[in-house]
């Protein structure tokens, strides 16, 4: 097969979402199917390809309804002024939605059907947040209430922080996992967001984009809104659980809600020399993986396995790591079960800080590693993400220049 190389990726900035308080979310004024539309502007016109020569868009979201519903994917296509020939797809795999998305333009370019794709994913958890009074989720109940289906805990599932708690109290009786490890990584993730910021790390991946605030008034939004460089253990330790009495996980040890979207650009490696075009990354292999409901925090586990042993590569191969902060104790349960150093996990700040509205976040992560295994001089990364509903999503890449 052939190889499906990364030649460009964009994001947008991710703002603090505030469902209650819509008019305090930075990103209010905003669709972030329009701002996906300015993500494939922006990379078309970075790499100077021919828009024709795209295979297919891929949208991705965990929530595709009211405005986050493309249309198929189409709309973000028609909005970015492609051709109308560029066909498109829409993808919901919760969590995991844009690194499937990618996954599923890489297995394009692999089987020779496209030489370009172009992976997006969305979520504006202000105007569309998680269950949105159950106005347009339906779950089915007999898979909480009846007996024949109680092995798979969806009275647990379906509540993200509660399937963190229980897998809080799996590592703890397994690993000793203490409630000051979760604060102490959610400190982390901010220290290290903060100086990757002060560093303009961030600068060359977010795309700054204008937008109106509640008194007409307009601002540039170029860094993302959630990380707090001030913050403190002690702080943290005062926080109050946000899911049940007596429970571990806190606002300061979990992601926020928030809004963004983020855009990679894939090609066939021979299509990207073509081109002129140096790649970030090869695709090296990519991972999947089904876990019970209940304790979705482990999915991350079975997946980076699948990537690695369709890499031929184990643990102690990947240089740096992108493990999705949904809950601090996802990372720190991939890292236990994984032998993982923990220096090589999530070096500029995880979701804990940056942000995780939940459809973007998969592509972030990847374009995230290939930025930083060419910076750090780099072989391998591995990218991964729990997934609402017992799943986790994974991805190997290459720096081009092995």
């Amino acid at each position: 097969m052939r190889e499906a190389v990364i030649i460009g990726y964009l994001r947008s900035a991710f703002s603090r979402s505030r469902p209650r308080e819509p008019e305090r979310d930075k990103f209010n004024s905003l669709r972030m199917d329009h701002v996906a539309a300015m993500l494939i502007e922006g990379l078309v016109e970075r790499t100077k390809i021919n828009p024709r020569d795209i295979g297919e868009v891929q949208i991705a979201s965990a929530f595709g309804v009211w405005e986050q519903w493309t249309y198929g994917g189409r709309t973000a296509v028609l909005l970015a002024h492609l051709p109308d020939t560029v066909p498109a797809l829409f993808v919901d795999k919760q969590c995991g939605s844009s690194m499937t998305a990618l996954h599923i333009g890489a297995m394009e370019i692999m089987t020779g059907y496209s030489d370009i794709t172009i992976a997006c994913g969305i979520e504006h958890m202000t105007h569309i947040p998680m269950g949105a009074g159950n106005l347009w989720i339906n779950p089915p109940m007999d898979l909480v209430t009846e007996k024949e289906y109680q092995h798979y805990d969806m009275e647990t599932g379906y509540f993200m922080g509660m399937t963190a708690e229980k897998l809080f109290k799996e590592a703890a009786a397994k690993y000793g996992v203490t409630k000051e490890d979760l604060d102490k990584w959610g400190l982390r993730s901010h220290q290290l967001a903060a100086k990757a910021q002060q560093e303009g790390y961030f600068k060359d991946e977010i795309l700054p984009i204008e937008v109106t605030l509640p008194d007409g008034s307009k601002e540039v939004i170029d860094r993302d809104i959630s990380v707090r460089p001030d913050t403190t253990l002690e702080l943290m330790k005062t926080l109050p659980p946000s899911f049940k009495d007596g429970g571990v996980i806190t606002a300061g040890n979990s992601s926020p809600l928030n809004a963004g979207a983020s855009c990679i650009m894939l090609a066939s490696k021979e299509k990207a020399k073509k081109l002129g075009l140096t790649p970030l990354a090869t695709i090296k292999s990519i991972g999947v993986g089904g876990v019970n409901p209940g304790v979705m925090g482990k999915g991350p586990v079975p997946a980076s396995q699948m990537a690695l042993k369709h890499a031929g590569l184990e643990a102690k191969d990947i240089d740096f790591w992108e493990i999705n902060e949904a809950f601090c104790i996802v990372p720190i349960w991939c890292m236990k079960e994984l032998g993982i150093n923990p220096e090589k996990v999530n070096t500029r700040g995880g979701a804990t800080a940056i942000g995780h509205p939940l459809g973007a976040t998969g592509a972030r992560l990847v374009g995230t590693l290939a930025r930083i295994l060419n910076i750090e001089k780099a072989r391998y990364g591995l990218a991964t993400a729990c997934i609402g509903g017992g799943q986790g999503v994974a991805t190997v890449i290459e720096r081009e220049e092995y």
